[in-house]
C-alpha cells in the first residue's frame, strides 16, 4: 500500500480507507435493511428501483477504498495521508488531469456495479 501521492492512481492515506470502507458498509447495511423490509411488506417490484440509492454509496465506498483513491478528492485537485480532514492541493496540471480521470472512471465502476446489482433484485420472484 503507497503511503504517499501518486497521480491518477492514490491520494488517500489509511485513515480516509477505513472511512470509505465504513461508507462501504453502511450503504451495504441500509441497502440489507431495506431489501429485507421491501419483501417483507410486499411491496411492488418498482419500489425496488430505490435500492440503486444505497447500493450506489455501498459502492463507491468499496471502489474508492479498494483503489485506494477519493473520488472528491480527484475531482477537487486534493489529497490527504496526514490527518483525516487535513487535505493538500495537487499543484500539476497534468496530475489534476490524471485524478479526474480516475474519478471519472471511479464513479463509472461504482455506477456500473450498483445497476447491476439493482437489476439483479429487481428480478428476483415477489415472494423467496
Amino acid at each position: 500500500m503507497s503511503d504517499s501521492y501518486i497521480a491518477g492512481s492514490c491520494n488517500i492515506g489509511g485513515g480516509e480507507i477505513r472511512r470509505r470502507q465504513i461508507v462501504a458498509l453502511i450503504g451495504f447495511v441500509f441497502f440489507l435493511t431495506s431489501a429485507i423490509s421491501l419483501f417483507a411488506a410486499q411491496a411492488p417490484r418498482g419500489a425496488r428501483i430505490g435500492l440503486f440509492f444505497p447500493l450506489m454509496i455501498a459502492s463507491i465506498g468499496w471502489v474508492q477504498s479498494r483503489k485506494r483513491f477519493c473520488l472528491a478528492y480527484g475531482f477537487m485537485g486534493t489529497f490527504n495521508f496526514g490527518k483525516l480532514g487535513q487535505i493538500s492541493r495537487v499543484s500539476d496540471a497534468a496530475a489534476r488531469r490524471a485524478d479526474r480521470a480516475t474519478a471519472l472512471s471511479i464513479l463509472g465502476q461504482a455506477l456500473l456495479y450498483a445497476s447491476v446489482a439493482t437489476a439483479v433484485v429487481y428480478i428476483l420472484p415477489t415472494s423467496l
